[in-house]
């Protein structure tokens, strides 16, 4: 029973529809230092297309996207078109997926992952701004600074081949890239909890 009680609550495998950055509404600025002690703010990116992925490695669903290689090629697909893919982790000191500097740029290394940058989100204020319940849980930011969508990688939040699933942040990025509507902006994110 113990270890049902503790299963549940490490893993959401459907969250909430709810946010407090509402998709099509202007993404909320902040500030965050990386894992090489450069600050970086998402004004900074004014113009681009920006990807925020809520990140911890300690995470089953998040070692299924990074073991595949499904994270880095979308990372690498993307930003070779511009797109500029930014990591957060909002594990607090001493809780599941938190690391110094030095370990976390060993497993991005480890993984061949291309992130323009990992952010430490400690404080989990950031997290907290954006709503973000799992991990991951991904955004997508167009060129004007809106939040396009908000949810899921993709489909498949019972562990299936990555690369058999319906991708929605490639589906996303596509139509937002081709100025297109995209049909689905909000869905369910699964994953781990955040660890706050």
């Amino acid at each position: 029973m113990k270890n049902t009680i503790i299963a549940l609550a490490t893993f959401v495998l459907a969250g909430s529809l709810s946010a407090s950055v509402a998709t099509g509404q202007k993404a909320p600025d902040f500030t965050l230092t990386d894992t090489n002690g450069v600050q970086h703010s998402l004004s900074d990116f004014a113009g681009k297309t920006v990807v925020l992925e809520w990140l911890n490695h300690g995470c089953p669903f998040v070692v299924r996207h990074y073991e595949s290689g499904n994270m880095q090629g979308l990372q690498d697909r993307y930003g070779d078109k511009g797109v500029v893919w930014l990591s957060i982790v909002s594990s607090a000191p001493g809780k599941q997926g938190y690391y110094p500097p030095e370990k976390a740029n060993e497993i991005t290394a480890d993984y061949e992952a291309t992130p323009a940058a990992v952010l430490i989100d400690s404080t989990g204020d950031v997290g907290r701004l954006y709503s973000a319940e799992t991990t991951p849980h991904m955004y997508v930011i167009n060129p004007d600074g809106v939040l396009v969508y908000q949810g899921a990688i993709d489909d498949q939040p019972r562990g299936r081949d990555p690369s058999q699933a319906n991708n929605f942040v490639a589906n996303a990025l596509d139509a937002s890239m081709a100025g297109e509507p995209i049909p689905n902006g909000t869905t369910r994110p699964y994953g781990c909890s955040v660890k706050y």
